[in-house]
This record gives structure tokens, sequence and C-alpha cells, in this order.
């Protein structure tokens, strides 16, 4: 189905529900300056062929316009004329939605997802040991142990694609790049909002640990 054939109130439903992450996520402080980006797909899906909408370039998430959104293809490329960008990571969103199909997916940059990306590139892995949290991930092991993966970021977005395949665990709905955030997805928004809610209390909780650890010593 042609991006042109997909249901106007589809279309409607997936720019609705984005605003309201965004706004949620904005009243949180998760998107400083113009920081972090935001997409959901819209119609059907095959790994060579989707659409989904995504925040607009260098605009301010803290407000609400009508210009906050557009669609693009499954190479990043806009599915109607318009004057808006695209974020410039849309390549990464749209190698996440060709390897996993997912429905949605929401990158942000905070203070503690940074810091855990610094004090673990050396193992290029987050690791976290049998927090309650971890089931946030539909991983349900008694006292589970996971390893979040941290990828390279380099100013050259691009560069950053290949990795995502190497590195991606199938059962972490998620990836994290060095200094920068982490991306989260899930079938659906409410999915990719409890994920990545669940990788942020870690990455803060194991970046406590790790000081309450140090100041024992």
């Amino acid at each position: 189905m042609s991006f042109a054939n997909i249901p106007s109130e589809d279309k409607q439903r997936v720019v609705s529900e984005l605003s309201a992450i965004k706004a949620d996520f904005a009243s949180r402080g998760w998107f400083a300056g113009t920081s972090g980006n935001l997409s959901m797909r819209v119609g059907p899906f095959s790994p060579d062929e989707f659409s989904f909408a995504i925040t607009a370039s260098g605009k301010d998430k803290s407000q609400t316009t009508p210009e906050d959104f557009l669609f693009v293809d499954q190479s990043g490329q806009p599915c109607e004329t318009t004057k808006l960008k695209p974020s410039a990571e849309t390549v990464i969103h749209c190698e996440i939605y060709r390897l996993t199909g997912c429905g949605a997916i929401f990158h942000t940059h905070t203070v503690f997802n940074n810091l855990v990306s610094e004090l673990f590139w050396g193992s290029r892995s987050v690791p976290v040991e049998g927090v309650e949290l971890i089931k946030g991930f539909n991983i349900w092991d008694e006292e589970a142990v996971i390893n979040i993966p941290i990828l390279s970021n380099f100013a050259d977005v691009p560069r950053i694609v290949p990795e995502i395949a190497d590195r991606m665990d199938s059962r972490i709905p998620g990836i994290l790049l060095r200094k920068h955030g982490i991306y989260a997805w899930g079938q659906n928004a409410f999915e990719a909002k409890r994920h990545l809610e669940a990788f942020e209390f870690l990455f803060e909780y194991v970046y406590r640990w790790e000081l309450l650890k140090k100041s024992s010593i």
C-alpha cells in the first residue's frame, strides 16, 4: 500500500499520539535544547517498504505546533511535499524499523543515560543485575541480568547505522549511543514509552549504585 492510500485517520492518530508523548517527555525535561526525536510507524510494513511520522528537525519540543512532525518513507525521504526537514537521526529510525518491524521509536538525551554510556564504554554495554524494572522489557527471570548495548557515536550519523545490526540484542528493546542518548522501541507508542521509562530508571539506578560502591571503598 502506498503512503497516499493509507487512511488519513490513521495518519492523524499517529500524529496525535506522538504529540501527547512529546508533551509528556518535555514536561520531564527529556528534550534539552531541541534534542531527542520521536517516531511512529503508520500503515503496512515490510522491511523494504514502510512509512513513519518523525519529529521535524530543530523544533522546540516544549511547544506544540502544526509543524512538529512529518511523514517519511523507509529511506527517510518525505512522503509528501513539505518545507520541514526530518530529524538528522532519521536514518537510525529507518534501520531500527527495518530490523525489528516495531511500531514506535523514542529517543532522549538525559544526564544519566549519557553518564552510564561513558562509565561503561570500555565494556560496550551497561550491566544491570536483578533490578525489578528489568521486567519492563518482559524479562521475568528471577535476578535477571541484562547488558544494554552501547554503540559508537559519530557526528556523521550514517556511520552509526552499520553498528546497529551488529550490536542489537533481541531481548533488549533499546540501544544506547555513547555520550548521546537512548533509542527505545516497542510494538506501539504505549510499549515504547514503557521501555524508555524503564531504561531511564535503570540508568539512574546503575549510576547511583556505582557511586555508592566507590564511596564505600
